[in-house]
């Protein structure tokens, strides 16, 4: 399987990625190895979709992170699940 998936911290910041090994991914980051979320702290899964292929996860990824109406479309589809996130 592979995995889109969302992050939200406390500071209301998001973050779109992709992988094989949502489990292993998510440990990662909460350990600061990953660039962008090692700046900032307490992030959350907040989303995540599952592919049976990998073209297909990576082509939504990338329409999630480039396009600001996906962007849009996604904070409106999980704005009560982002807003939990936040308080935890």
């Amino acid at each position: 399987m592979y995995y889109v998936y969302v992050l939200v911290n406390e500071d209301g910041k998001s973050y779109i990625g992709y992988t094989s090994n949502l489990r292993e991914r998510i440990k990662s980051h909460k350990n600061k190895m990953s660039i962008y979320t090692s700046k900032y702290n307490n992030w959350e899964l907040c989303y995540y979709e599952a592919y049976l292929s990998k073209e297909d996860a990576l082509k939504r990824e990338r329409a999630l992170k480039k396009s600001g109406q996906g962007r849009r479309w996604l904070k409106e589809r999980i704005k009560n699940s982002i807003e939990t996130c936040r308080k935890n």
